[in-house]
C-alpha cells in the first residue's frame, strides 16, 4: 500500500473524487450563462438580435506562405466608432475567407502565380458630420488579373451609423436625375480618352459603341448602382459634393479602372432627402 504522506498525487485524486461525491449529493448544478457559449455569454432569445459583443479590434495582417499573401491595413482613425470598426472588419474578414476558399479549392497540379489578397483601407473624410473610410484592393486567385475589391463606407457619428445612397436619394425621379447627370458625365469622357488615344474612325466607333452600352448597363436610376460614394467636405465640415465610385466592369472594361464621377451639392441638393439636406453646405 503507498505511503499517503508520500504521494501527493494520490491526493489530489482523493481530493476530486471527494469533490464530486458532494456534488452529485447536491443535484444537478443549474446551468451557467458560460456553459452555453464563451465565459460570461448570454445568448438572445429566438428571433432577437445578436448581443452587442464589444468593440472590435482592427489589426493589420502580413501573412506570407508557400501558397498565398496577405496584405491589409487599416487607419488608426477607423477606430474612432465602433460599429463602422465592426463593419470595416467584416468586409476584411469576408475577402479573407473568400481568398482561403480558393486556396484550399486549388489543385495540387495547379502551378503559376501565388494566390495573394491586398486591401487598404483608407481616411477620407472626418468632420463632426460625417466619416468616411475608402476601402481599395484586389483579390488574386488565378486568370489573367486579380479581381478588384473596392468599398465605400460613410458614416454619421450624430446618429452612430452607416450612410447608404439609398438613404440619401429617394426612389423615383431623384436617381433618374442622378443616373442622368452621371451617365453624360461618363460618356463625356469615354469620348475623350478614345480621341486622345487616335483612333481609326470604324475603330473608334466600335469602342464608343460597346463601353457605351456598359456605361447604361451600369447606371440605370437604382441605388444599389451608387453604393459605393464618398462625401467631399469643405472648410465648415459640410458636404460640398458627392463623388461615387465605380470599379472595373461596372462602366468599362476591366482596362479602364476606377472611375469617378464628382457631383457638386448645387445639383444634388434638390434630390436629396430633406432629413440628410443639413450635411450639404449652403447654396
Amino acid at each position: 500500500m503507498p505511503d499517503m504522506h508520500n504521494s501527493p498525487r494520490l491526493l489530489i485524486v482523493l481530493s476530486l473524487m471527494l469533490a464530486a461525491v458532494v456534488a452529485c449529493d447536491r443535484g444537478k448544478a443549474p446551468e451557467t450563462p458560460a456553459a452555453a457559449g464563451a465565459p460570461g455569454a448570454v445568448s438572445p432569445e429566438p428571433g432577437e438580435a445578436p448581443l452587442d459583443e464589444g468593440p472590435v479590434e482592427l489589426n493589420d495582417v502580413s501573412e506570407v506562405t508557400a501558397d498565398y499573401v496577405i496584405g491589409i491595413s487599416f487607419p488608426p482613425s477607423a477606430m474612432k466608432y465602433p460599429g463602422l470598426a465592426a463593419e470595416l472588419k467584416r468586409y476584411a474578414d469576408d475577402a479573407r475567407a473568400d481568398l482561403m476558399q480558393a486556396v484550399a479549392a486549388r489543385s495540387p497540379e495547379e502551378t503559376g502565380s501565388m494566390y495573394d489578397l491586398s486591401l487598404t483601407f483608407t481616411q477620407v473624410t472626418d468632420t463632426p458630420l460625417v466619416f468616411a473610410i475608402a476601402a481599395d484592393g484586389s483579390s488574386y486567385t488565378g486568370g489573367a488579373h486579380g479581381s478588384p475589391l473596392l468599398a465605400r463606407f460613410v458614416w454619421l457619428p450624430g446618429e452612430n451609423r452607416r450612410l447608404r445612397a439609398a438613404d440619401l436619394i429617394a426612389e423615383g425621379e431623384g436617381w433618374d436625375a442622378v443616373s442622368s447627370m452621371v451617365r453624360e458625365r461618363l460618356h463625356t469622357a469615354l469620348s475623350q480618352r478614345l480621341d486622345a488615344d487616335d483612333l481609326e474612325p470604324a475603330e473608334r466607333s466600335r469602342m464608343m459603341r460597346d463601353a457605351g452600352r456598359m456605361i447604361d448597363d451600369g447606371t440605370g436610376p437604382e441605388a444599389e448602382n451608387y453604393s459605393e460614394f464618398e462625401p467631399v467636405t469643405g472648410a465648415d465640415g459640410r458636404v460640398t459634393a458627392i463623388r461615387f465610385v465605380f470599379p472595373p466592369y461596372q462602366v468599362g472594361p476591366y482596362s479602364d479602372g476606377e472611375q469617378v464621377v464628382e457631383l457638386p451639392t448645387e445639383l444634388l441638393l434638390p434630390h436629396i432627402v430633406p432629413e440628410y439636406r443639413k450635411l450639404f453646405a449652403d447654396l
